[in-house]
């Protein structure tokens, strides 16, 4: 995908070749005694570009980790944060390890010693590398990477910046938890809002008035149908996991869903709905909107050339195979690519990162000001029409802005912002034919990492 976007840029040769090469890999190996036994486990970290720092990106625990996906998932820290707009460089890493098969304990023990063989080589740091949750990793993990920082860098004032996705008690910032799955949702308000590419892509109508499959009922999967259903009221007609998939052409209550899920461990069973074994063949059923929110290359050569939905949204990190999306993209079927549309997550990183370096709370220094000026704006609005006002408008005015409103709306604007600079960008480069929405995104993230490196850049 980088290369296909390199080759429309006037960059002298071999410059794709340096923007795609990550600058530093670290691998570690590590025993852990667990009862009776010991077992070695083996983690990566990989740094893409350091051409802003610190550097970002999660930590994920899975049987599947490795170096290649460590690598390639940096480079994509990296596009991101430069199509967002946000002043980091872009890092990867995580533990080759199924996590469901320990318990807590061990968990920790783990955790703790992947942290410290990366604190020690410098891959953890609030000035340099900043890991955050990811597949397999939680809140829970964090916490306990910040406190395996601060034990080894107890004079570092900065320490609770060394991670972001904490609990709140201990340095987190509300919204974060829901980050990625609520900017999926902005990203679909900013494409809906656009009556030219709602009608591009051969749909009708709002965001509410579509038929959506989502595949994954995760955190991405589960923050994005909730709100999908709280604000718009669209139907989803399937939700895919790992022990099946449920359809209901009326729709599927989302909540529910959940709820049986965090009681079963799946969706087998489900009551009143229609069950499918074989979850992947409903990538391929009828909707409008195709939503896959959990793993890598779902999407591939082999069932492209069956996908039904008009609108692809990449709430997953690289869902879609290069040969998948080719396919796609011939078939005249739009793709919401997942540099721009799961950025949720980092971008809110952003402003917890920010949070932890001020020491400071967002909006503190204002809040009560504000609560105060509504207060005298009621005063002066019953004064003048001898009325009270109503209780919504009171509570509008006098509640002073709280720090989750200035996160949601500051993500708000950010998916926004990104959406029409690629859609600028899609129609000055595209001619007489718009290019598609991941070319437009990588040229922009390109432009920018290259302006910004004094290695590529010619100013």
């Amino acid at each position: 995908m980088v290369e296909h976007a390199m080759s429309l840029l006037d960059v002298p040769e071999g410059t794709a070749d340096a923007l795609k090469a990550c600058s530093s890999v670290v691998q570690v190996s590590f025993p852990i005694r667990l009862g009776d036994r010991i077992e070695v486990f083996t983690g990566w970290r990989a740094v893409h570009s350091a051409h802003r720092l610190p550097v970002k990106g999660g930590l994920r625990f899975s049987p599947d980790m490795d170096q290649d996906h460590a690598e390639a998932l940096a480079a994509l820290m990296t596009y991101k944060c430069a199509l967002l707009d946000v002043p980091f460089g872009g890092s990867k890493g995580g533990l080759r390890i199924d996590p469901r098969q320990y318990d807590e304990a061990s968990l920790e023990r783990i955790t703790r010693r992947f942290a410290r063989e990366l604190i020690r080589r410098g891959y953890i740091s609030p000035a340099e590398n900043v890991p955050a949750p990811d597949m397999g990793t939680s809140q829970r993990e964090m916490a306990w990477i910040l406190d395996s920082y601060k034990d080894l860098h107890p004079e570092d004032l900065n320490h609770i910046a060394c991670v972001t996705g904490k609990p709140l008690e201990l340095g987190g910032i509300p919204g974060r938890l829901e980050a990625t799955g609520r900017g999926v949702k902005y990203a679909l308000d900013a494409f809906f809002s656009e009556p030219d590419a709602v009608r591009e892509a051969g749909l009708e109508g709002k965001l509410g008035d579509q038929r959506i499959v989502i595949q994954g009922l995760g955190n991405v999967g589960y923050h994005l149908a909730s709100l999908l259903q709280q604000k718009d009221a669209p139907r989803i007609v399937a939700i895919i996991e790992r022990d099946g998939a449920l359809f209901d052409e009326t729709g599927l209550d989302v909540a529910a869903v959940h709820d049986y899920m965090q009681r079963t461990g799946g969706v087998e069973g489900f009551p009143g709905v229609g069950f499918e074994r074989d979850g992947a063949r409903m990538l391929e059923a009828d909707c409008d909107v195709l939503i896959p929110a959990a793993l890598e290359g779902v999407i591939h050569a082999g069932n492209a050339e069956r996908i039904q939905a008009r609108l692809v949204v990449e709430a997953a990190n690289g869902p879609c195979t290069w040969e998948a999306d080719r396919i796609l993209v011939s078939r005249g079927i739009t793709i919401l690519p997942d540099v721009f549309v799961n950025a949720g997550g980092v971008v809110v990183s952003y402003f917890e990162w920010i949070r932890n370096i001020g020491h400071i709370r967002l909006g503190r220094l204002h809040r009560r000001h504000e609560a105060t000026r509504g207060q005298h704006v009621i005063s002066a609005i019953e004064m003048m029409t001898n009325r009270s006002v109503p209780d919504w408008l009171r509570e509008s005015l006098t509640r002073g802005t709280q720090e989750i409103d200035l996160v949601r709306s500051a993500l708000d604007d950010s998916m926004r912002l990104a959406f029409q600079e690629i859609r600028e960008t899609r129609e000055i480069e595209g001619n007489d034919v718009p290019m598609d929405y991941r070319t437009a995104a990588y040229l922009i993230a390109l432009r920018k990492v290259m302006r910004a490196r004094s290695d590529l850049s010619s100013f």
